[in-house]
């Protein structure tokens, strides 16, 4: 009896290479796009690419330039920003000291706006101290690590509860910023919603020599929580 293994034809359709029907058909479908668009592979390329970039900018992230000298002298007029637009969007909330891109439609104006927290919903923010310095629930914030050199912490007084979902924003050039303070008489008492808030501002992207992460400062570490706040800080 012959026992030597007889040789049989390999399937090439069960081939681990072999593209299966799936695979087949996408790149069928390629090749008809391609053929279809001028400029072939790199068009699609291109085009994907463009895609990617506008849904990135959609969710995730979106660069911002800096408009004016409000926010001096960290951000300077020029400046471009990128806007961390998830910072915000799972259950997490602008935090004291956070600065913020928002929309400014019917509070502040049909623009853009970036400003820092200085108050978030349930705090009580008075201005100014015996030594010239912002309150916030009792505790004096010293703003000197980012404040414009020469500015005081405010030339308005003022004495505001902050609205639960609303924040009470500032530029850090005082007296070169348009902010909550100039509208504490308007509607929404110069708050903005906590919904209008586009995202935090992490980096300085641009000029090269600006580059800088920009990260939370401690000067309102120490503040207590409010009554309203929760597990905000």
């Amino acid at each position: 009896m012959d026992t030597e293994a007889q040789p049989t034809k390999r399937d090439r359709s069960s081939h681990p290479d072999s593209p299966g029907p799936e695979e087949r058909s996408r790149f069928a479908l390629v090749a008809r796009v391609t053929d279809w668009l001028p400029g072939g592979r790199i068009t699609l390329t291109l085009f994907v690419c463009l895609v990617f970039l506008l849904v990135l900018n959609a969710f995730v992230v979106q660069p911002f330039q800096i408009p004016s000298g409000s926010m001096e002298q960290g951000l300077r007029i020029g400046d471009r920003v990128l806007v961390n637009k998830l910072a915000y969007r799972f259950g997490a909330q602008p935090r004291r000291g956070d600065v913020i891109v928002f929309d400014g439609t019917g509070y502040f104006g049909d623009a853009d706006y970036i400003k820092r927290v200085v108050g978030v919903g349930g705090d009580h923010v008075v201005c100014c101290d015996k030594e010239g310095r912002i309150e916030v629930n009792g505790r004096a914030v010293d703003e000197s690590a980012f404040l414009y050199p020469g500015d005081s912490a405010s030339s308005v007084p003022f004495d505001i509860a902050v609205p639960a979902g609303r924040l009470f924003v500032l530029g850090d050039h005082r007296s070169d910023s348009s902010d909550s303070r100039d509208h504490l008489g308007s509607p929404g008492g110069g708050m903005i919603p906590v919904g209008d808030v586009i995202g935090r501002a992490d980096w300085i992207l641009w000029p090269r020599a600006h580059w800088t992460h920009l990260t939370r400062p401690s000067a309102y570490a120490r503040v207590p929580a409010a009554a309203a706040e929760g597990t905000h800080g």
